[in-house]
């Protein structure tokens, strides 16, 4: 389970301490979803990153299977992020000069752990998200959408507890959008995994479900 107890992050300014997120609470069961909604500067890139733990909040904790990931050193918390969630973003990050699927692969390559089972993992997401014959290709030879689907199963192929997204259809056609966001709910389906999305989409918050608004901060009900 994923547990947001009170959460808050300020940070120091020029003009003093600024707040951006205030109080955030909220769990998500194995298998649950959240899409969160809002205006620009309302705090949603921030809270992802505290769920992702590349930020540690001012206040409140955060569990996820009744671990907190930032009492842990700083090796801990990259080898807690890289095994236990996965990330999917506006931009797809992939890595210009490596086929499809050694992209795929990359946090498995992060710490070592390339077996032949997590390679077969590759090639079946893949195949999954409709990219069985492009899985040479690099990202140049790619569609944007094409990329994107890549980008889901690099952020799965580790069956990670936690998938979050960051505007994952930003940059794409209302049609690829809605393609990506069935695969990538129906993926994490298939793990079990949790998924947070943050997205301006209406159709893409109505797909993910659980729909909550995020303003000045604070988290509607």
């Amino acid at each position: 389970m994923l547990s947001v107890d009170r959460v808050s992050k300020s940070f120091e300014a020029a003009e003093g301490s600024v707040s951006v997120l205030d109080d955030v609470s909220f769990t998500l069961a194995p298998g649950e979803r959240l899409a969160i909604m809002g205006p620009s500067g309302s705090g949603k890139s921030t809270l992802l990153a505290i769920l992702g733990v590349l930020e540690e909040p001012s206040a409140g904790s955060v569990t996820l299977d009744g671990v907190d990931p930032f009492a842990g050193s700083p090796t801990q918390r990259a080898l807690f992020r890289n095994r236990r969630i996965g990330f999917v973003f506006q931009e797809h990050h992939l890595l210009a000069g490596c086929s499809a699927l050694d992209n795929v692969l990359v946090p498995a390559l992060a710490h070592g752990s390339v077996t032949p089972e997590i390679v077969a993992r590759g090639r079946r997401l893949l195949d999954h998200v409709g990219l069985a014959h492009r899985i040479g290709h690099r990202p140049g030879e790619l569609s944007g959408g094409e990329r994107q689907r890549v980008a889901i199963a690099r952020a799965l192929v580790l069956s990670p507890r936690l998938v979050l997204a960051d505007e994952p259809t930003g940059q794409l056609d209302s049609t690829t959008s809605l393609e990506v966001t069935e695969l990538l709910v129906h993926l994490t389906e298939e793990t079990g995994g949790m998924l947070v999305v943050v997205t301006h989409a209406e159709s893409v918050a109505e797909r993910v479900g659980n729909v909550r608004g995020l303003i000045d901060g604070r988290l509607g009900s």
